[in-house]
């Protein structure tokens, strides 16, 4: 009962880290999202059709959804473990008697609640501009909590090897928002050449937002199957990992 209590308790203090500061921690990722379709929109809107029929900034705002919902997950859980680290508080946390399953489900749920929230803002705002169909909406769930926990655990994950800021930005900057960017968030990967289409099949980030895409327009570059059995598989994996570090307690015991 305790450790069932403990890691709730670690969840709500998780999640009340992001919250007092919601303005920086979801309100400022909404804001650049509605920068993106403004700009985005307003340049391609009446030039690009997506799938034969789907117009330009409806086909961005599930983009920018995922995009924001994937890149706030990975920041919650990643900023929340190096910064304990670095202040020293993490000591507290490593007191108390939760298992390495418990930090796992406390940092990696608050992570998914934050990456959530951030993505429900961003399509509130930018449903005043397109507002996209629901073909299949159980999809669209599916993959906002895989693509949240995905990006939650790789955050926690980079929280534990990161021993400073400057390598916390290394592998923001060089892995996620790359891998993010590069997943069809701006454009269908069917308008690029048989090479770059090949190449961006091995990206794990276009899966999870194809898959999320397909939910609105029952249309999607890949089978919402094999991207959810990739994403899936991916995140047990990752998953996996995690929850070994966090066991041997890697990097936070001494």
């Amino acid at each position: 009962m305790m450790a069932v209590t403990g890691w709730r308790a670690l969840l709500y203090k998780e999640t009340l880290r992001f919250w007092k500061v919601g303005f920086q921690t979801v309100g400022a990722p909404v804001l650049t999202a509605l920068l993106y379709l403004m700009v985005f929109g307003h340049v391609l809107e009446g030039r690009v059709t997506v799938y034969g029929t789907v117009g330009y900034t409806a086909f961005l705002v599930p983009g920018l959804v995922m995009m924001s919902v994937l890149q706030n997950a990975f920041a919650n859980s990643s900023s929340s473990i190096i910064q304990s680290k670095i202040m020293g508080n993490l000591v507290f946390v490593l007191l108390t008697p939760l298992s390495h399953w418990g930090w796992f489900l406390a940092y990696v749920g608050s992570s998914i609640i934050r990456g959530l929230a951030v993505g429900l803002g961003v399509f509130v705002v930018t449903m005043f501009f397109a507002m996209p169909d629901f073909v299949a909406p159980l999809w669209i769930i599916v993959f906002a909590l895989l693509g949240a926990a995905m990006l939650g655990t790789l955050g926690l994950i980079a929280g534990l090897w990161a021993e400073k800021f400057d390598q916390m930005a290394v592998f923001q900057n060089f892995l996620i928002m790359p891998m993010t960017f590069l997943s069809g968030v701006f454009y269908s990967i069917g308008s690029l050449p048989p090479f770059w289409q090949k190449v961006s099949h091995l990206n794990p980030f276009f899966y999870m937002i194809d898959g999320f895409r397909y939910g609105f327009f029952g249309v999607s570059d890949a089978s919402p199957w094999l991207s959810f059995g990739i994403v899936g598989t991916a995140w047990l994996v990752v998953s996996a990992v995690a929850v070994h570090l966090l066991r041997i307690g890697y990097k936070i015991r001494g």
